[in-house]
């Protein structure tokens, strides 16, 4: 049991760093001021089922699914940093809208929530923002050191309660946002979001420069 125990307190502390739950709920302040309390709550728990789901896939086929469409993990960090990148731009210039585009924006909310906001579940609550390529490839690192043959019961067992547990921190942290999107009102939002766009932007760029400094590193152009 202390086996079991020291395992998965070593594997959760290595996936919250790099996951940071926090970073996507502030993401989910950013994109969802204008949501009903009932679909961001919606969007909250198909993201973390999505979570789940893209943990377990990559730590036991992350490495057949890359070597088969013969994506390198710095090709990885390159397209999530670009990705990246993209969402912290839109967040950061945000398009310019007339008050009554807004006003006509605000109606439907409340008409027809569900209809016409966009689903950010997966994109990017699920993807960069929490299993980015940081993650992807430490999960799938974790994955390569454990020899062929050798996933026991205990390791399944591990894998699990380590997927589970970071899966109700991550629901913690969105459910989080939402007395916090009250509090700061729609000004501190707007705020907040071009200040978390401007760390998103500054977060792809640094994926894209590990991305190719690991790619020269393996063509030998760079030193280790």
């Amino acid at each position: 049991m202390l086996t079991f125990l020291d395992y998965v307190a070593f594997g959760l502390l290595g996936l919250l760093p790099i996951a940071n739950p926090l970073t996507s709920a502030t993401v989910l302040l950013a994109l969802t001021s204008r949501y009903p309390v009932a679909e961001r709550n919606r969007q909250i728990n198909r993201a973390t089922i999505y979570v789940i789901i893209v943990l377990l896939i990559c730590f036991y086929a992350g490495n057949a699914v890359i070597s088969g469409f013969g994506i390198s993990i710095p090709g990885l960090r390159v397209a999530g940093g670009l990705i990246v990148s993209y969402i912290g731009f839109g967040m950061l210039f945000p398009p310019a809208r007339a008050a009554e585009d807004e006003v006509q924006v605000e109606m439907a909310s409340h008409d027809a929530p569900t209809a016409k906001l966009p689903d950010i579940a997966f994109i990017p609550l699920t993807m960069p923002c929490t299993t980015g390529p940081g993650t992807i490839a430490f999960i799938i690192s974790a994955s390569s050191s454990i020899p062929d043959g050798h996933l026991t019961p205990m390791v399944h067992a591990v894998v699990a309660a380590i997927v589970l547990l970071f899966a109700l921190v991550f629901w913690l942290c969105m459910r989080g946002a939402t007395p916090i999107m009250k509090w700061l009102g729609e000004t501190g939002i707007d705020a907040l979001a071009r200040i978390m766009g401007f760390l998103l932007v500054c977060i792809g760029v640094q994926f894209v420069i590990n991305g190719v400094h690991e790619l020269l590193q393996a063509w030998g152009v760079v030193a280790a």
